[in-house]
């Protein structure tokens, strides 16, 4: 049978390409602290970074989102997020070299975050890695979101190229599910915020990689 070329990188953009956890866990924080209670650590809200304002408002509230006072609490969320978004949110180490090393191999590349357009793209816009991004795509740019495979074809439409043709990487188990019902190969990043529980061999992913640089050995590129 024959193997189809690779020639596009497709990646989830919290926890996988950027370290959103900061700000976000800030922005939750702020909501204890302007309510009186006390602040908790950055470490408290990281391994739940992954999962926006359910996980952050679950971290400092311990509540959910069928619960009634969710959806008022989470544009609050939002707003003290929109706020600071900008002022420390890195890229993580080696994800420049990797994007580097992508591009002068050839290959094109993109983004597939479930972040709505309304901080997706003042973020991606702010930051120099994403100018050379075949497509961002946001996780209000088709009717559904990961793990639906829809964003996945969307990017590989933007990008000119057949599902096959391209893999996506990603640090949380719907990414994996979306990346195989998309048609590509689907590698899951461990170096992003899972907790402990996470159990990476029972996503399904194609492969796992521990740091950025390290797809380039999964993906026969170096």
């Amino acid at each position: 049978m024959q193997t189809v070329k690779l020639k596009a990188v497709l990646f989830d953009l919290d926890g996988t390409l950027v370290d959103s956890a900061p700000e976000l866990g800030a922005a939750a924080d702020k909501m204890r602290t302007d309510r009186g209670m006390t602040s908790l650590p950055l470490s408290a809200y990281r391994h739940m970074a992954g999962a926006g304002a359910r996980g952050m408002l679950g971290i400092a509230f311990d509540i959910m989102p069928e619960m009634p006072k969710f959806a008022e609490m989470r544009e609050e969320f939002f707003l003290n997020y929109e706020a600071r978004m900008l002022l420390n949110t890195p890229v993580f180490d080696e994800v420049p070299e990797l994007i580097a090393a992508l591009r002068n191999r050839g290959l094109q590349w993109g983004v597939v975050t479930n972040k709505s357009a309304r901080f997706t793209e003042p973020l991606t816009q702010a930051m120099s890695l994403f100018a050379t991004a075949g497509a961002v795509v946001s996780g209000d740019t088709t009717p559904f979101s990961k793990p639906h495979p829809a964003p996945l074809l969307e990017a590989a439409r933007r990008i000119g190229l057949s599902p096959a043709e391209c893999v996506y990487v990603g640090d949380d188990e719907r990414d994996i599910i979306a990346g195989r019902a998309a048609g590509m190969r689907a590698i899951a990043a461990t170096y992003g915020y899972m907790g402990a529980k996470a159990d990476v061999s029972a996503w399904g992913a194609d492969d796992a990689i521990e740091s950025p640089l390290s797809l380039l050995q999964c993906l026969k590129l170096a």
